[in-house]
């Protein structure tokens, strides 16, 4: 990889949620404002993310961050709606990379030369910026959320399916920002007999 190449790292945040969008983001760093002690968003606390992304913001060359929304997650699948997210947020910059870095197995289709790595938020100083930018920005909007839905938590787990948010889920009934397609969600809209259960699930 040319280091005159103009490269952006790709990330997600949020395809395991029961509610809310899946979110990514695109980022392009620049060699001469060097950002230092990015990593993986997972393994920065909330305040570490929160104060990386403002930098990221101030000293990328580009960034962008796109969502796609639950009701394409129901119709696409979780991961042609994540691939659908990574593309708009690539093609969202305002420099064409010329290199499309992203991380794990799969890349966005966006006509620009890209590749996945595995583990590539802990590798590629881009992608981890892409990752904090992505969880930052998804949380934002999850908090959001819980502002219009406060009785199911979603500021507390972000839409994720902790016991609260499963009991929730039963107590008030599916809401039009969860996904019907995810299990626990799908199961409470169209109860199967438990003599009927079988047969590939689908988160």
């Amino acid at each position: 990889m040319a280091e005159s190449f103009l490269t952006c790292g790709v990330d997600e945040a949020g395809r395991g949620p029961l509610a809310g969008p899946v979110c990514a983001a695109a980022v392009m760093l620049d060699d001469a404002n060097p950002i230092e002690g990015l990593a993986d968003s997972k393994k920065l606390t909330e305040r570490q993310r929160d104060a990386f992304a403002v930098i990221i913001r101030e000293r990328a060359l580009a960034w962008a961050v796109a969502y796609a929304e639950v009701g394409e997650i129901d119709r696409l699948n979780i991961l042609q709606a994540t691939l659908l997210a990574m593309r708009r947020a690539v093609l969202a910059l305002s420099i064409q990379p010329q290199l499309v870095l992203v991380d794990g197995l799969f890349c966005p289709a966006t006509g620009i030369p890209s590749q996945a790595i595995v583990k590539g938020d802990s590798k590629i100083a881009a992608i981890s910026a892409a990752s904090i930018l992505a969880k930052t920005s998804r949380d934002a909007l999850m908090i959001e959320l819980h502002e219009r839905y406060p009785q199911y938590g979603f500021a507390d787990h972000k839409g994720y399916p902790t016991a609260a948010h499963l009991v929730a889920l039963h107590q008030y009934g599916v809401s039009v920002a969860h996904r019907k397609s995810f299990r626990p969600v799908r199961e409470l809209l169209f109860p199967v007999p438990a003599a009927g259960r079988g047969g590939e699930e689908r988160l």
